[in-house]
């Protein structure tokens, strides 16, 4: 796994919480942000038994997260920042639209598959502009939700804490050049005169006993 997928899963399970079976949630039984369906299609593919999401393992959360959502959305290629806020919006929204999200963002064509073209457009944009954007289409969306008037706190505080860590990590990473160190002991002076210095013993040395 990447760095950056191993510092994204963390804020992506803080807001998944634990074992959920909200009557208003339409994705059902869900442990850690997994639902029932995904972990049985999960197991089956793994020719594993059935087993209920009560149970996932962390290393099966990792997994599906990083296979389902992460590597779905190009998370490995996308800039530090940006790929934790499209990663979360594929886990919430799924893949296909946190995509297309991204795309519109950025104006690429918004076909919901990220690929060479999305990403040189995503590179040649502002990131904290392109996460703004995200976040912003996703809030436009969630708030057209038939379950926006149950879920909509939760909903608003997870788009507002994903906007301010992508916006974080980006100007985290966005490193100042290291300035050239001196010389130990040496001032700029004294390095131009012993330059000099030992250019003239140089020339000395060839010329010195000619005529």
């Amino acid at each position: 796994m990447t760095d950056r997928f191993q510092r994204a899963l963390p804020k992506i399970l803080m807001h998944e919480g634990g074992y959920v079976n909200h009557p208003a949630d339409p994705g059902g039984a869900t442990n850690k942000g997994i639902t029932q369906n995904t972990y049985t299609a999960w197991l089956r593919a793994q020719g594993r038994a059935y087993q209920s999401v009560k149970a996932i393992t962390d290393a099966d959360v990792a997994a599906i997260y990083r296979r389902n959502y992460w590597d779905a959305v190009s998370g490995d290629d996308l800039p530090s920042g940006v790929g934790y806020c499209v990663f979360d919006a594929a886990v919430n929204s799924g893949p296909r639209r946190a995509a297309e999200w991204l795309q519109q963002a950025v104006g690429a064509d918004p076909d919901g598959a990220i690929g060479p073209i999305t990403l040189a457009a995503v590179a040649d944009s502002d990131n904290a502009k392109t996460i703004n954007a995200m976040c912003d289409n996703r809030m436009a969306f969630l708030k057209r939700l038939r379950h926006w008037p149950t879920f909509k706190n939760g909903w608003t505080r997870r788009v507002s804490e994903v906007r301010e860590q992508s916006l974080a990590w980006v100007s985290n990473a966005v490193a100042s050049p290291s300035p050239v160190q001196p010389v130990a002991g040496v001032g700029k002076g004294e390095e131009v005169t012993g330059f000099i210095a030992a250019l003239a013993a140089f020339l000395q040395s060839i010329f010195g006993g000619k005529a």
